[in-house]
């Protein structure tokens, strides 16, 4: 009974009386003896160290001096520390920058009635140096908020007793209303494609935390859209972003599938606000066939592709063209009398294989690269000069050509008659294959062109030596398509190919050009 703490009571007789909860027909007399756990003085009753078993119903019954006589009734319940946080006074919730937390009234009477000392805690933690009745937060923000327990230390009867009291501290977000900003849509035309859908975006800034009054809405052709029109919707929704609270309200009209007649009307974003409300408008616009931007990279594409084939199939054809136009200037320095030198087999070839060998080496050879392509060939057999030292002539030869042609014939065992037959049938012999082997291999002087008449017969090229075995790895040989339509004019595949790997400039040239 708050009142009953005055320095002036009011006067008359006053008897308190305890109902038990559970036993409404026990009723039990309170002392007025101060030494008493409960007892009361006057119209105030007092509850020193509060037990569970003290929650029940407390009547005064209080006796005018007149006579007149009337009750009052106090409801006490006694809860567990444990429930401390869930009964609180009331709750302060308040968005101002300095915040106040009052001590609870009774707890603040209590300590002015019996001159008590005030002391603050939030969340069970001690604030040091705060001993007044009303605890000030100055710049609240939300690590502030939590339970504030004030406490008053006071004494009765020389016994020192705490009575508390907690209230709930909420601070609410700082709402500041700002001129709205139409953040979408930016341009005044939309890009569309008939007979497609299209999400039209209208965004509008409102402010901080500025979530009442915060509206943004579409309107076609003047006429607020509430959803009465087939085939458009429109969705709204308000946000507020982390960290900086800016509040944005964002409106979605969509077009299930667009038409002729959305291309004439006039669409507007509407921002509707605590203060203002403005507006944007947007018209669709057709968009650009796509069909033009697919053609032009898919034509360049399927040009580069082709361009890729010929060069792949044409690239001998081509750097024949070329070379007769750009000649490599270390060509015309290269002062060497032949162009090639040929190496060819001379034994262990039987009949059929030997005409063949013969009539390629003496007339079909020479006609092609010598009289059509104007090429300087050494042939062992034609060129050498009767009674000149052998070895002496081949080396010269060798170091005087710039490729080294080998023809390549069948190995040995294919049936037929045999004209002459060494020891070794398996092994070449002749020093000219031994320096032009030398030469490409050892000195790589001059470059091989492997030429394979016939076919290799069964045991391949093992019967050759190690060294054209590795040539032959490194560059398959070029096979001569004898009895072929044309095989023997000079724009044969077979032809263009031995042109390639020849030299570009033929030795007479570059011999003209050097004494010019």
């Amino acid at each position: 009974m708050p009142d009953d703490f005055e320095d002036n009571p009011p006067a008359g007789q006053f008897t308190w009386y305890k109902t038990n909860t559970k036993n409404n027909s026990k009723i039990e007399s309170i002392s007025f003896d101060e030494k008493e756990r409960i007892h009361y003085h006057g119209g105030a009753i007092f509850f020193l160290n509060l037990l569970s078993e003290d929650s029940g119903i407390y009547t005064v019954r209080h006796i005018h001096p007149s006579g007149d006589c009337n009750s009052l009734y106090l409801k006490v319940d006694v809860f567990n520390v444990t429930k401390r946080w869930s009964h609180v006074y009331m709750e302060i919730n308040s968005p101002d920058v300095n915040m106040m937390v009052p001590c609870p009234g009774p707890v603040r009477e209590i300590c002015n009635t019996f001159r008590g000392n005030f002391t603050w805690y939030k969340d069970l933690s001690l604030l040091q140096g705060e001993h007044a009745a009303d605890l000030w937060v100055e710049n609240a923000i939300k690590d502030h908020e939590g339970i504030y327990t004030c406490i008053c230390t006071w004494t009765h009867n020389h016994t020192v007793y705490n009575t508390s009291g907690s209230r709930w501290l909420k601070v609410k977000d700082q709402v500041a209303y700002r001129e709205p900003l139409i953040l979408a849509p930016t341009n005044k035309e939309q890009l569309a494609d008939e007979g497609f859908g299209i999400k039209l975006n209208c965004s509008v800034f409102c402010g901080t935390n500025a979530k009442r009054d915060c509206n943004a809405s579409w309107r076609i052709n003047g006429v607020p859209f509430n959803g009465w029109k087939q085939g458009y919707s429109q969705s709204t929704y308000l946000t507020t972003e982390n960290p900086s609270k800016n509040t944005i309200s964002t409106a979605i009209l969509t077009i299930d599938k667009v038409s002729a007649k959305d291309f004439q009307a006039e669409f507007k974003c509407i921002c509707n606000t605590f203060y203002v409300m403005k507006n944007v408008t947007l018209t669709l616009k057709r968009g650009e066939s796509i069909i033009p931007l697919v053609i032009r990279p898919v034509c360049v594409l399927l040009f580069c592709v082709i361009v890729a084939v010929l060069v792949k199939c044409f690239a001998i054809d081509l750097a024949l063209f070329f070379r007769t136009f750009f000649p490599l200037s270390s060509h015309k320095k290269d002062a060497r009398l032949y162009d090639a030198y040929v190496v060819y087999q001379t034994r262990c070839l039987d009949k059929v294989i030997e005409d063949t060998h013969c009539r390629f080496v003496t007339q079909t050879l020479p006609s092609v690269l010598e009289e059509q392509c104007g090429y300087q060939l050494f042939i062992h057999g034609r060129d050498d000069i009767p009674g000149e030292d052998h070895l002496e002539l081949v080396e010269d030869s060798m170091r005087q050509s710039r490729r080294l042609i080998v023809i390549l014939t069948p190995g040995s065992g294919s049936g037929s008659e045999i004209t002459a037959m060494p020891q070794n049938s398996m092994e070449l012999e002749g020093f000219d294959w031994q320096v032009g082997l030398h030469h490409a291999l050892v000195q790589r002087e001059m470059s091989v062109i492997l030429i394979q008449l016939g076919d290799t017969g069964p045991h391949g090229y093992t019967h050759l030596p190690i060294g054209l075995q590795h040539l032959i790895r490194k560059s398959a040989p070029l096979r001569w398509p004898e009895g072929s339509r044309g095989a023997a004019a000079m724009n044969s595949r077979f032809w263009k190919r031995v042109r390639y790997l020849m030299p570009a400039t033929p030795a007479k040239k570059c011999a003209q050009s050097a004494i010019v």
